[in-house]
């Protein structure tokens, strides 16, 4: 296929995946399908453009929420994310060492998984002066677990039959990605929607002491990425929650949101490509997947026996 014709198939999927006629785990997959099966026309604009895109849309879902549930499911939730990220950050290290993999990319595969995805990876490599090689090879392997998270936690979601705070929980505390525990809690329900963005992006606040802890054991002077749009997101939630007189405006805006993040997805779906995974490799990879389980199931368990909850 020509590149006009590359070109014209993903701008089309685009406008697709914008147009809310997909959910955002088919705009995913379409974004998967094609980055494995076509050459990447706009890659690195692709990319530049699903991290702004992703951080405008959880400022825009703020809209629809109500700023009293964020408060309830964020107080609760920074616990639950804390306790977990310390046991994902020393299980994640020591599955490195046994596995032999590269320390900066097991390291980084670790705050992948135990944060918030790429965006964790994207603000603690400089810190660690990782190369190009462990950048690669953490984010393809996180991205990859992602895709896949959002496409399979909904099914044993409805399996086993959890509520929707249930559900909300369990994805922002073992899903990788903001946009995929926005997408899958979007698809699971509106309260799940709620503490699934919510608990997630008090995970994300995590990002900032991890990178100063980093900062501090590497002795690193590399400036630290503040997450900003989570102070967005909480004062969209504030303006949806006392200015009445904004409601149909706000309810656009949470719209506009769902739209902008369904496109996110086939984004970031788009960047995994054939070369992607060849880079990865074998171990890193079992190391993010057994990590990830490991997370998934003791924080599904903990759930489901009443030991955690909103």
């Amino acid at each position: 296929m020509t590149s006009v014709g590359t070109k014209r198939i993903f701008l089309l999927s685009v406008i697709i995946a914008a147009s809310g006629l997909i959910s955002p785990a088919v705009a995913l997959a379409g974004g998967i399908a094609f980055g494995l099966l076509l050459p990447h026309p706009f890659e690195s604009e692709s990319r530049d453009l699903s991290r702004l895109l992703l951080q405008a849309s959880v400022v825009a879902l703020g809209f629809g929420m109500n700023l009293r549930q964020v408060v309830h499911a964020g107080a609760s939730g920074f616990v639950y994310t804390a306790v977990s990220i310390a046991f994902a950050c020393v299980a994640g290290i020591l599955l490195g060492r046994m596995l032999s993999v590269h320390p900066k990319a097991a390291f980084l595969i670790t705050c992948g998984t135990a944060i918030c995805g790429g965006s964790a990876i994207a603000a603690i490599a400089p810190i660690t002066r990782a190369d190009d090689e462990d950048m690669a090879v953490s984010l393809g392997t996180v991205f990859t677990l992602n895709a896949i998270a959002l496409l399979a936690f909904p099914i044993i979601g409805f399996a086993l039959h959890l509520t929707q705070p249930q559900f909300g929980l369990w994805a922002a505390l073992a899903i990788h990605d903001t946009s995929s525990v926005v997408g899958a809690a979007a698809h699971y329900g509106p309260q799940a929607l709620t503490v699934g963005t919510t608990v997630k992006l008090a995970r994300a606040l995590w990002i900032v002491p991890v990178a100063l802890a980093t900062a501090a054991i590497s002795k690193s002077s590399t400036r630290i990425q503040w997450p900003w749009f989570i102070l967005y997101f909480c004062l969209a939630a504030v303006a949806n929650t006392y200015i009445h007189a904004g409601a149909p405006l706000f309810a656009a805006l949470a719209k506009l949101g769902r739209s902008g993040l369904t496109v996110t997805l086939f984004l970031i779906g788009s960047g995994i490509s054939k070369a992607t995974l060849r880079k990865v490799g074998v171990r890193p990879m079992l190391q993010g997947v057994v990590l990830w389980i490991i997370i998934a199931a003791l924080s599904l368990w903990a759930i489901r026996s009443g030991l955690i909850g909103i």
